[in-house]
């Protein structure tokens, strides 16, 4: 009967040893995968930063249109950093820490195993002592074999009760922590990428705002300076061929010609006229 609730004890504490050793392993799995994860948003973020500074320097180098669409579009985006680095910050204190201070829960529950084996095994050096002590069949050594089995029993038994009720409660921790972890996690990745949304739709519409077509007159203008018109029929009139400046010319000199010829037929009737009536008059 005593064996038999020993086995029964034994088999009760490689459980207990065996659900302190799964958690162990687990959570400190999680506990670096989520480690790395808030390192991982972190240099995410720096290297949104490098971003922004980059975006800045371009945009100061851009037509005006341009030029604040890009400014309002990094300063929308620096805002977003800012939203995650608090992301990081709730995620280290909220997630990370909680799951690394299961490495000082779980050696606590291993040194109260640690307790119960060791008040396990004087109790099963007790029961063999017993054993041996009834097959001799003395009988004072027989009683203070049972008086020294009896106390070993009770010790076992007050240690292995108070395993159970340290584990039941930290079985109860362990899944209330559970629950509480992945609500922070889940809670601080909403706020944060409600927020991101916010600042992405904000940071798309400053983009959409460029007025792209002023901004190509603004350029067009830079390429040409005022007086381009000028300079430019001066280049068309040089850039004519030799034909067209000959006809040109011509054309010039034919209507110089009928001209002359007008004048002097209109100076031929006029003194025709002269002579008609200074006839008369004779007459």
């Amino acid at each position: 009967m005593l064996r038999r609730s020993l086995e029964n004890r034994d088999a009760q504490t490689r459980q207990l040893q065996d659900a302190v050793t799964n958690v162990e392993k687990h959570f400190g799995e999680l506990c670096q995968i989520f480690a790395a994860y808030v390192r991982k948003t972190a240099r995410l973020r720096d290297k949104a930063d490098l971003l922004v500074n980059e975006i800045n320097l371009y945009a100061s180098t851009e037509t005006p249109n341009l030029k604040q669409g890009l400014k309002n579009f990094a300063d929308e985006f620096a805002k977003l950093q800012d939203y995650r680095q608090a992301e990081v910050e709730r995620l280290e204190a909220k997630v990370v820490e909680p799951l690394k201070a299961y490495g000082t829960i779980v050696k606590m529950k291993r040194d109260d195993l640690k307790a119960t084996l060791t008040a396990r095994n004087r109790e099963a050096k007790q029961l063999t002592q017993l054993e041996r002590t009834r097959q001799r069949n003395p009988s004072d050594r027989h009683v203070i074999a049972e008086t020294e089995l009896q106390r070993a029993t009770m010790d076992a038994t007050r240690t292995t009760r108070h395993l159970e009720e340290t584990i039941d409660n930290f079985e109860k921790q362990k899944i209330k922590d559970i629950k509480a972890i992945f609500s922070e996690f889940i809670t601080i990745e909403m706020l944060f990428h409600g927020k991101a949304l916010e600042v992405y739709t904000a940071a798309y519409q400053n983009i959409q705002k460029i007025d792209e077509e002023e901004d190509l007159e603004v350029f067009r203008n830079s390429l040409y300076p005022p007086d381009y018109s000028s300079r430019l029929d001066i280049v068309r009139a040089n850039s004519k061929s030799p034909l067209q400046r000959s006809l040109s010319t011509k054309c010039v000199s034919g209507t110089g010609q009928v001209s002359t010829c007008r004048l002097r037929k209109d100076r031929q009737d006029d003194e025709e006229d002269e002579d008609l009536d200074v006839t008369e008059e004779e007459n």
